[in-house]
């Protein structure tokens, strides 16, 4: 049966619905911030036990994200046709299938069958996220939006906060420094046999997580989530819209999906990068899993001054244009800013600290963008949210990037790459969000 059947407009939802709604959307980006950041500490550890290049290991963010490129616009159709909570349970499914493909990859430690995995639980995030993002933008009034997605975020990151450091409780022994550093001087049989034992550690943890995604599906879909119509237009909207006949007639999203995919680049590369970053400065991989964590501390800080301050004090739009200008800020002071620093227990370059705030900067930005890029869409939203979804390849193709330069330059002057990014949110901050036509 369509979806169109039984959807409800979102005004007609009870506050104790709409209440419900957001709680489970906030469930469901918990996950995705589970599942989605503990890649931060896949990287390094595949690359020390599938023995990889720094331009390997990140093909780690490439498969897992590379899948939203691939399904995002199948996904829109695929919600359209089924609905929005029969289309999560297949999500959350296609990720335990993923999570499941890691037991023959671990006991082969084939680094391939990891990436076919990842892209697996790619697809089912892909679908998840096609469905949850319109959901939570357009579920209550649209200048409150950045404040609702800021809600998600936090439930996002907080889990992104968690995921590094139960995997490496999970997987690490306080034995793996020394077992690392001895692995160079090893025979070849040795090393093999220290990798192979090594790299098992996931198959229970990725059971148990392939199990809990199934059965989660299923809860999902006889959950009491609605299903609500996100292509209803009103009258003045239907006449605005009524010539269009392409979703490329719609500038302001155009450019809104490159802001995220360049948005979620950078912040992938924050927080996928930074254990890398503290390697190269000393710090072992046991001491430096924790960086991940301050990342996505300060965006969370950064989410709870946008809940607090949006829109009682400034517009969501202002707080875009002021994150999209820290990030700029506090890339070149990563590149520029130098001197030894203790904090928090680290002893390490000054610049890694400002790769930490890029947390704060990067809070808002997702949450600025969403509302500003489906704004009028009208019967386009779905396939306008599948658009912007499909911006999220940029956490796959960005990380490469910088392997690419870490491995022809070095780790710090990678970071090179955030520049250009930055500058072009400032400049849909600024004003590619007020474009209705081509031409500027």
């Amino acid at each position: 049966m369509s979806s169109a059947s039984v959807a409800i407009k979102v005004e007609n939802l009870t506050k104790r619905e709409t209440m419900i709604s957001i709680f489970l959307i906030g469930l469901m980006f918990f996950i995705f911030g589970f599942v989605s950041w503990v890649n931060s500490i896949l990287i390094p550890y595949f690359k020390i036990a599938c023995e990889l290049t720094s331009f390997q290991a990140y093909l780690v963010a490439f498969a897992f994200y590379i899948a939203y490129f691939v399904m995002s616009v199948p996904s829109s159709y695929l919600l359209r046709a089924v609905g929005f909570k029969k289309g999560m349970m297949f999500g959350f499914w296609a990720m335990a299938l993923g999570a499941f493909i890691f037991v023959p990859a671990a006991m082969s430690r084939t680094y391939e069958i990891f990436l076919l995995g990842l892209f697996t639980i790619g697809i089912g995030l892909a679908i998840l996220q096609t469905a949850a993002n319109p959901y939570i933008t357009i579920l209550g009034a649209k200048e409150r939006a950045a404040q609702r997605i800021s809600i998600m975020g936090i439930c996002n990151k907080a889990a992104g906060i968690l995921s590094p450091i139960v995997f490496a409780a999970v997987i690490l022994r306080p034995t793996d420094t020394a077992m690392f550093q001895q692995l160079s001087s090893m025979t070849d049989i040795e090393r093999s046999a220290a990798l192979d034992e090594l790299i098992r550690r996931v198959i229970n943890p990725y059971i148990g997580l392939g199990s809990f995604l199934f059965i989660l599906g299923f809860l999902v879909y006889k959950s009491p989530l609605p299903e609500i119509d996100t292509e209803h237009e009103s009258e003045h909207l239907a006449t605005a819209n009524a010539g269009k006949t392409s979703i490329f007639q719609f500038p302001h999203l155009i450019l809104g999906a490159l802001a995220i995919f360049l948005h979620v680049g950078t912040q992938v590369i924050a927080i996928d990068t930074i254990i890398g970053y503290a390697n190269s400065m000393g710090i072992d991989l046991l001491e430096a899993k924790v960086f991940p964590s301050y990342t996505l501390f300060c965006t969370i800080c950064g989410y709870l001054i946008g809940i607090t301050v949006i829109p009682k004090y400034i517009s969501q739009v202002t707080a875009l244009r002021i994150c999209t200008l820290l990030g700029t800020i506090f890339t070149l002071l990563i590149i520029f800013a130098k001197g030894e620093l203790v904090f928090l227990g680290h002893t390490a370059d000054i610049s890694i600290w400002f790769v930490v705030l890029l947390g704060l900067a990067n809070s808002l930005v997702w949450a600025g963008i969403w509302p500003l890029a489906l704004d009028d869409l009208g019967r386009f939203t779905k396939l306008g949210a599948s658009i912007m979804i499909m911006g999220l390849c940029g956490n796959a193709i960005m990380p490469l990037f910088y392997g690419y330069f870490a491995d022809m330059l070095d780790v710090h002057q990678a970071y090179w790459v955030l520049l250009p990014c930055y500058l072009y949110l400032v400049f849909y901050a600024v004003k590619g969000h007020k474009l209705r036509r081509w031409g500027f």
